[in-house]
């Protein structure tokens, strides 16, 4: 009996260890593991892997990116249902700005809705792997909006820096940001190559206060959104000479490491 208990149980462990490295990626955050560590090198013979693991981004309006990952799951940023691009997405984060950034009602073939803030009085807490991403979120408070109930000025924990980690990369959304980030927030988003920034300097944060976060972050992709009428040499003149501009006529952008340009980069697409 004792030989056939542990037959059984060897075989329940292999299968376990079967199933886990079957998964399509880590349980825990590379972008965390990877913040503090050596530059983006890639070695030759991993390249070919890394071209065909390509993730597409596109731009639907507003603060609305889609993100669709090589296994096909699909996520919509700041998502309020006004902004549609081909399939439904089967991700969406939402951030409690206003109606513009979320919806109440989304719609119900939608599997995962993630909303940045909670309705208990606790932060929002996002750690999940769905497919082959990794979502996570940081919290930080925002202004309430002139619609909202009399109270404080700012409401605790209602916007949601997310995080998605796929193919290798950390996709950064900073939300609907109306305040500065503080070393407790950077250590939490940790390293990002691509990263979207509300840049409309009145409804979220100043143009000073959002460039000194960009030039911060040190992203090798900086997607502006939230644009409105903005001027892009304004944005550009306050986060330096470093970074790049690449200006596009199309509104999706195809993403890898392999493809990271080598110096730091924000790329406009206009094709919305």
């Amino acid at each position: 009996m004792l030989r056939l208990l542990v037959s059984l149980l060897a075989v329940l462990v292999s299968f376990a260890s079967s199933a886990l490295a079957q998964q399509p990626g880590p349980r825990t955050s590379e972008c965390l593991a990877m913040a503090g560590g050596p530059p983006r090198a890639m070695p030759v013979s991993l390249r070919r892997t890394a071209a065909a693991n390509e993730v597409t981004i596109t731009y639907a309006g507003h603060s609305t990116y889609f993100i669709d990952t090589p296994m096909g799951i699909r996520i919509a940023t700041d998502y309020s249902g006004a902004y549609q691009v081909g399939r439904l997405p089967d991700v969406i984060t939402m951030n409690r700005a206003h109606s513009t950034h979320y919806t109440l009602a989304p719609d119900p073939r939608i599997p995962h809705v993630l909303r940045g803030w909670g309705d208990d009085g606790k932060p929002a807490q996002v750690f999940e792997r769905i497919g082959d991403v990794l979502v996570r979120n940081i919290t930080t408070d925002i202004r309430r909006y002139f619609s909202d109930s009399l109270g404080a000025d700012m409401i605790k924990d209602g916007n949601s820096i997310f995080i998605f980690e796929v193919a290798g990369l950390c996709i950064g959304h900073l939300g609907h940001l109306h305040v500065k980030l503080d070393e407790t927030h950077f250590a939490a988003i940790g390293r990002l190559d691509v990263v979207m920034v509300p840049i409309d300097g009145t409804y979220t944060m100043s143009l000073d206060g959002i460039s000194e976060i960009t030039k911060r972050l040190r992203a090798s992709v900086v997607l502006p959104m939230h644009r409105f009428a903005t001027p892009l040499d304004e944005f550009m003149r306050k986060i330096g000479q470093q970074f790049e501009i690449d200006r596009r006529a199309e509104r999706t952008l195809k993403m890898s490491r392999e493809l990271l340009p080598s110096s730091p980069t924000v790329i406009i697409l206009d094709g919305v």
